[in-house]
């Protein structure tokens, strides 16, 4: 019923300046020097990584699919009807933030596994998907279950997933 598409934008620039670079020093060192080429090509992909970092951990932790039946976030599959339908229809009538407003809510948005960084130490939203914390700058919901359980779930587009948690869930907004 509804599927985050994830912004690939930063992973092709961030690969093709890569190989651009690997094929130009290559281009460059010629057949004399290939055991250096090699070592810097693999020193380099060293930093691809590290820049692909933060892509990869969203598509892992911050994964968002609604189907007929359950939500999935990143690692977590949570029933539908685990939902409390007004809790659904109050968030997706709340109003919608500023980019420095997601900025500070994704900076306070934290729940490591370590004591007094746990959410539920400081009586806030459980992260949902398996991350330690909210993208920065990137939105987060608060959706509370029947039993009362806050459940934060980051998302790229707030209105669109709320509207298609609402349908999903039977509620009229």
């Amino acid at each position: 019923m509804y599927k985050e598409k994830v912004s690939k934008t930063w992973s092709v620039i961030c690969v093709t300046v890569y190989v651009v670079g690997v094929a130009w020093m290559g281009i460059d060192a010629g057949s004399e020097d290939l055991g250096a080429w090699l070592a810097v090509s693999a020193l380099f992909l060293l930093l691809l990584v590290a820049f692909m970092g933060v892509p990869i951990s969203k598509y892992i932790y911050n994964k968002v699919e609604i189907d007929q039946q359950t939500l999935r976030v990143g690692r977590e599959r949570i029933p539908l009807t685990e939902f409390d339908p007004g809790s659904v229809a109050a968030s997706l009538q709340a109003a919608t933030s500023s980019r420095g407003q997601r900025f500070m809510t994704s900076a306070a948005a934290v729940d490591a596994p370590t004591p007094g960084l746990r959410a539920a130490d400081r009586g806030e939203s459980r992260i949902v998907g398996g991350g330690w914390g909210v993208p920065l700058g990137m939105d987060s919901v608060v959706i509370r279950t029947r039993t009362g359980e806050g459940l934060r779930i980051a998302t790229r587009d707030p209105q669109a997933f709320l509207a298609a948690l609402a349908l999903a869930t039977g509620v009229r907004h």
